[in-house]
């Protein structure tokens, strides 16, 4: 799993991932740069040269072979970017909201349909109105726990 360390759905992708068991990595903006201060070290991200986080997203998106994302539509923001610049590539891109019932069943279906190697997990950073890091962490443990 890909995934840039954002609050939100970022961090809960790592979560998951390293508690799970499943090789996580991804790229950071230089300085380990996140909304709530510098990244801690025991996530395995390489910074990118600038402190952008659209470069971020770029480099995350480019090194995956597709990108789901977990999220309320309508996108918008580095969310918003993320779907751009998956399907700029021409690769598999799925958005799935996390109350969704058919969340699950669909992610499945459509890690089947493709061949993905490495899985880029994006969605909204962290907000009052919005607690994304949960609806991530719900949605990818319900998807992975037992793999």
């Amino acid at each position: 799993m890909v995934s840039g360390g954002q609050t939100g759905a970022d961090r809960a992708a790592l979560d998951v991932a390293l508690e799970l068991g499943f090789e996580a990595s991804g790229w950071c903006p230089k300085g380990r740069r996140a909304e709530d201060g510098p990244l801690g070290s025991h996530y395995p991200l390489t910074e990118t040269p600038q402190a952008r986080y659209i470069q971020r997203t770029t480099w995350n998106v480019r090194d995956s072979d597709a990108t789901l994302i977990v999220a309320q539509r309508p996108l918008s923001g580095g969310t918003a970017a993320t779907e751009r610049l998956t399907i700029s590539r021409g690769e598999p891109c799925l958005v799935v909201h996390p109350d969704d019932a058919e969340a699950i069943t669909d992610v499945r279906a459509w890690l089947d349909d493709n061949a993905i190697d490495t899985l880029n997990i994006a969605g909204p950073r962290q907000r009052p109105d919005l607690d994304s890091y949960d609806d991530c962490d719900r949605l990818l443990r319900a998807l992975f726990e037992g793999c």
